[in-house]
């Protein structure tokens, strides 16, 4: 449980119609979600972040979207960890993984960025990895499109056609940590493959 009973829930992605439905946004579709399911509103805005305040399951939250895009997005979430006196070890980040494949979900209690630039980003502004993750898959580019192109890109229509089921997992996976612990979480999430 966190020391002052809040979690701080980012989801990782970029800002703007043109990145929403990107394999890169993942983070921030997932946190939709959540404040969806449980009438978080999405309606405060500072430090460059987007951001609500509410409970999920009885555990209080304050879901928050970095609007500095990803590359940039340690420091709004940082000030706004700093504003509600949250540590970083209270902190879950939900982000597209590539290293994953497809709709792959996997949850770590710490650990480096794995080239991820949001991750770098956070790990920079809270000097270190000390925080929760929610990895979800997207697996690396099959064909001869960069890294970036791939990220950047929608969906396959196969891809298209399971997403919700995939959201549907994470949002449970953030309910499981929250409400059990990151470890519960990893032993019911982890390594379970999500084919299509």
């Amino acid at each position: 449980m966190p020391d002052n009973g809040v979690w701080l829930i980012a989801g990782l992605g970029n800002p703007g119609a043109t990145y929403r439905n990107t394999r890169h946004n993942l983070g921030f579709r997932i946190l939709e979600k959540l404040a969806a399911e449980y009438a978080i509103p999405l309606d405060k805005t500072k430090f460059q972040a987007r951001y609500g305040r509410g409970r999920i399951e009885g555990v209080e939250a304050i879901l928050v979207q970095p609007l500095a895009y990803m590359n940039n997005s340690g420091p709004p979430v940082r000030n706004l960890a700093d504003y509600h006196k949250i540590p970083g070890k209270d902190m879950l980040v939900i982000h597209d993984d590539l290293d994953l494949s497809f709709g792959r979900l996997k949850i770590k209690e710490k650990g480096g960025h794995g080239g991820h630039n949001g991750l770098k980003s956070l790990m920079s502004a809270f000097g270190g990895g000390d925080f929760v993750r929610l990895r979800i898959g997207i697996g690396r580019p099959l064909d001869e499109r960069s890294v970036t192109d791939h990220v950047l890109s929608r969906h396959t229509t196969e891809e298209t056609e399971v997403l919700n089921q995939i959201l549907d997992r994470a949002q449970k996976a953030v309910v499981v940590i929250l409400t059990q612990g990151p470890r519960v979480g990893m032993n019911r999430f982890n390594d379970r493959q999500f084919l299509i």
